[in-house]
């Protein structure tokens, strides 16, 4: 079983999304089901975020397909974005972000470098 971890802002980002979309959280347990019964493979329309540089070891992916009932007729064309760390020697994933793809057009690197640059915090 995978062990899911989450930055504190990920938290914020969906608290957020939940006021504005009534079955964001219902969603998102469904889609760490998803993601943890496909793993050590990601999900379909899942990305490796390149271009972080030597500081950051750990692979980061965005999901650009995320399943939301609040959108009839679209699912997984949402435009919800994920973004996590997986970390297969810990068996562990970490979510970083979560947006919607017409508030925020990419995912923040300063983020993802606050939580696995050289000058890392702790989570």
């Amino acid at each position: 079983m995978t062990a899911f971890k989450e930055v504190p802002e990920f938290a914020k980002d969906v608290k957020k999304l939940s006021k504005k979309y009534r079955h964001f959280d219902k969603d998102f347990e469904r889609f760490k089901k998803a993601l943890n019964a496909s793993l050590p493979n990601h999900l379909r329309r899942t990305i490796r975020i390149a271009g972080l540089g030597h500081d950051v070891k750990t692979p980061v992916y965005k999901v650009k397909t995320f399943k939301s009932s609040d959108f009839k007729g679209r699912g997984a064309r949402s435009g919800f974005r994920i973004i996590y760390a997986h970390q297969p020697n810990d068996d562990c994933i970490i979510f970083i972000e979560a947006y919607h793809k017409n508030k925020q057009e990419n995912e923040s690197r300063d983020r993802i470098y606050r939580c696995f640059g050289k000058n890392a915090i702790k989570i």
